[in-house]
């Protein structure tokens, strides 16, 4: 794949800039596209998917961080620095699935799956916090590479997929599309403690499959850890209209499901609910308002705009997160389920 252009991100785009719809739109007005962007196949959107990561992954770093996932902001910390609320998301997932952020000393280190890794923060953050092996897995080469570099503080350059040392505990990353991560971990020593997967299910086209494999991979009494973004039940067309079908199309999703159908496939595979589903929507919003402003730059834009239509509908899709929170039609949960 080819490498995201030299476009130069301005060293300033940490804060949280201006919250005000009116102050921050009239530079993505000058983009405007038409949505509605149709997948002929399932196959062209995966491709689409790997070559919005590969792409994009570097400008995800310098505007959101490691952690390419919402933040959660408790109602009693509310103004949070964004990257300690994306922490606060992920000790949330830990409490809500029941799993020990102090495993016993004498216990052999928990085996992680972390589909839809990103470059990595996650699996970092779960190797250094529980001592972990973990095995993170993405369909974007450019990510795995970013994911190894920040990992390898020693500058080795370990092969794909060989485990680094990190912290107590050490992490692995792998190019796999997720749907075939039943036929690729079949080993004796391919089940896993814990399979761990944030903000990446909606992508998925074969949703009933992801829990069949996760079922598959885990060892007895092993935990699902899931946060994603649902639509709500029994939508109107004009409200499914106006709000989720432009994040359907900018953010490159199939049909999104209901919250109610992810916990009805992980019951028809034989998973057993554990903790929530907890709808956390109230709590995760900021997020887009944070990315809004940040994205009110020019060169990202700009970047945007030379990727085609892909690349502008992405960056419209952010009003309609906050659209489609506003108006409770989008919705983000976080669950946990175990392996009898």
């Amino acid at each position: 794949m080819s490498a995201a252009p030299e476009t130069q991100m301005p060293t300033n785009i940490t804060g949280e800039g201006k919250s005000s719809e009116q102050e921050t739109t009239s530079l993505s007005k000058q983009y405007d596209t038409p949505l509605g962007l149709a997948h002929t196949t399932m196959q062209e959107l995966k491709d689409r998917i790997r070559l919005h990561y590969d792409l994009a992954s570097d400008y995800y770093l310098n505007l959101w961080g490691e952690h390419i996932h919402h933040g959660y902001w408790p109602p009693s910390s509310p103004d949070l620095p964004k990257e300690e609320a994306q922490i606060n998301l992920i000790r949330l997932l830990l409490e809500t699935s029941q799993i020990h952020t102090s495993p016993a000393p004498t216990s052999p280190p928990l085996k992680i799956l972390d589909v839809g890794c990103g470059i990595g923060g996650t699996s970092r953050f779960l190797a250094r916090e529980l001592a972990a092996h973990v095995t993170g897995i993405t369909i974007s080469s450019k990510q795995v590479q970013s994911a190894k570099k920040l990992s390898d503080s020693s500058n080795k350059q370990y092969p794909d997929g060989e485990y680094i040392p990190f912290g107590p505990g050490k992490v692995r990353f792998i190019e796999l599309d997720a749907e075939t991560l039943g036929s690729y971990f079949t080993g004796p020593d391919d089940k896993f403690d814990i399979v761990w997967i944030s903000e990446a299910l909606s992508h998925f086209p074969k949703k009933d499959l992801f829990f069949r494999n996760a079922f598959d991979v885990l060892k007895p009494g092993g935990k699902l850890v899931l946060a994603d973004w649902f639509k709500d039940e029994g939508l109107t067309q004009e409200q499914f209209d106006a709000d989720i079908k432009p994040i359907e199309d900018g953010m490159l999703l199939p049909p999104m499901c209901t919250l109610n159908g992810y916990v009805q496939f992980a019951k028809e595979v034989g998973l057993e609910v554990v903790g929530g589903p907890k709808d956390i929507s109230q709590e995760v919003k900021k997020t887009w308002d944070i990315s809004w402003s940040l994205i009110q730059n020019p060169s990202l834009w700009a970047f945007a705009f030379s990727q085609g239509r892909d690349g502008i509908a992405f960056l419209q899709a952010f009003r309609a997160m906050r659209r489609g929170y506003a108006n409770g039609s989008f919705r983000y949960a976080v669950m946990g389920f175990a392996k009898p």
